[in-house]
């Protein structure tokens, strides 16, 4: 993979100097010139192409078998706090480029998550901005063009919080939303995926992450199928876009599997979990740092409930997020990530890594990709192990 990794950075050189030739002058992305350039480019409002993808007509069961492996483009389009395009950078400071792209496709990735916050970049009617939307587009684009399959979701969400006296305006508003996303890409094909939610849960609250209590797992449920409805009547491809539907909080606790609403008779359909594990290694920055082979409770646990509840029905899973703190503990890491994603490989469960472009200090450092203009891997020793078990 070295080798690899040389080329792809040369070539990534290349790109951006192409990039800083050609885009001279548009480091400035708050304006609606952005949109509106792309829109001129693509033939459509904020770049949606006008030529239609032809969609492969099968299962999620299928579509799912032909991914790998997947990083997540964290802390970057998901920031919150920030209103126009300049969000990108205001959690961590690079800007996305199409040679991070290569580089994952290069290197044997072929899933990039695309978390995206939508709340501060939407008008008073939920309308969304669309300087924001272009952007969006553009990354969504990147990954596309180099072969990834693309996640895109939405994020870092505060305006929803699954309780009675405000569920009625939740939905109404996850319905003009994914209207709008949907009518944006919805002559992609197969290779787009929409995830309706994130952690839907109930924040600052005792049970945000121990699990809800029926009422909200059942809010949840609602919005779930809220997102899936308004998707299938949205035209084009997307009767048949692969929708990927969470429970409460995304969380791995058996109650909120049991809850995730699923709709009957479409086999267009992916669970969504989350799950770092084992927790006190790879999440609790106060926890261990090292890895226990005779303790894999969590990860068993995990995987049996997932084949009980889901796989033996022919419902796929993806584990839209894992990873693992760095504790200067490479070969913990190593071990960790070897029987976790091991065990994804055996289930046949893809897993996407959470990169937050964070590497040292106290916090949660989940940072693999060095971001910058030429972009390559930090812990290279992780990466290879993840390609080595997913690409056999």
């Amino acid at each position: 993979m070295k080798a690899k990794r040389i080329i792809s950075a040369v070539m990534a050189a290349a790109l951006a100097l192409t990039c800083a030739v050609s885009c001279s002058g548009s480091k400035d992305n708050t304006s609606s010139s952005t949109a509106e350039s792309a829109a001129s480019e693509s033939g459509g409002q904020s770049g949606q192409s006008d030529q239609v993808m032809e969609i492969r007509d099968i299962s999620s069961a299928e579509l799912v078998k032909e991914m790998k492996i997947g990083w997540n483009l964290g802390n970057t389009m998901d920031a919150t706090g920030s209103s126009g395009v300049e969000a990108e950078t205001s959690w961590q400071p690079d800007k996305t480029t199409e040679a991070m792209m290569k580089l994952l496709s290069d290197t044997g990735f072929n899933v990039l998550r695309l978390p995206v916050s939508w709340g501060d970049h939407v008008d008073e009617d939920f309308n969304i901005d669309e300087a924001w939307m272009a952007r969006v587009h553009e990354i969504v684009d990147y990954g596309i063009n180099n072969g990834l399959f693309v996640i895109l979701d939405t994020h870092h969400e505060e305006w929803y919080f699954p309780k009675e006296e405000q569920k009625e305006q939740d939905i109404e508003h996850i319905k003009k939303l994914w209207s709008q996303i949907a009518e944006e890409f919805k002559n992609y094909d197969e290779h787009l995926i929409f995830e309706g939610l994130n952690e839907p849960r109930c924040r600052n609250t005792p049970m945000e992450w121990t699990g809800g209590d029926d009422t909200s797992r059942a809010i949840v449920a609602e919005y779930a199928q809220a997102f899936y409805e308004t998707v299938r009547a949205s035209g084009g491809n997307n009767e048949k876009r692969h929708l990927m539907l969470t429970g409460y909080a995304a969380s791995s606790n058996r109650n909120c599997l049991e809850a995730v609403w699923l709709p009957e008779n479409d086999d267009k359909v992916i669970v969504s979990v989350h799950g770092y594990l084992p927790y006190s290694l790879c999440l609790d920055t106060q926890g261990t740092d090292k890895w226990d082979p005779n303790n894999t409770s969590e990860i068993d646990n995990l995987f049996n409930n997932l084949d009980e509840l889901f796989l033996s029905k022919n419902i796929p899973v993806i584990i839209g997020e894992f990873g693992s703190v760095n504790k200067d503990n490479l070969d913990d890491r190593l071990a960790a990530l070897e029987y976790y994603v091991g065990k994804g490989v055996e289930y046949g469960v893809p897993m996407i890594w959470w990169d937050n472009n964070a590497t040292v200090g106290n916090g949660e450092n989940f940072g693999l990709m060095d971001r910058s203009l030429i972009p390559e891997w930090k812990f290279p020793e992780l990466v290879d192990k993840m390609v080595e078990l997913t690409n056999k």
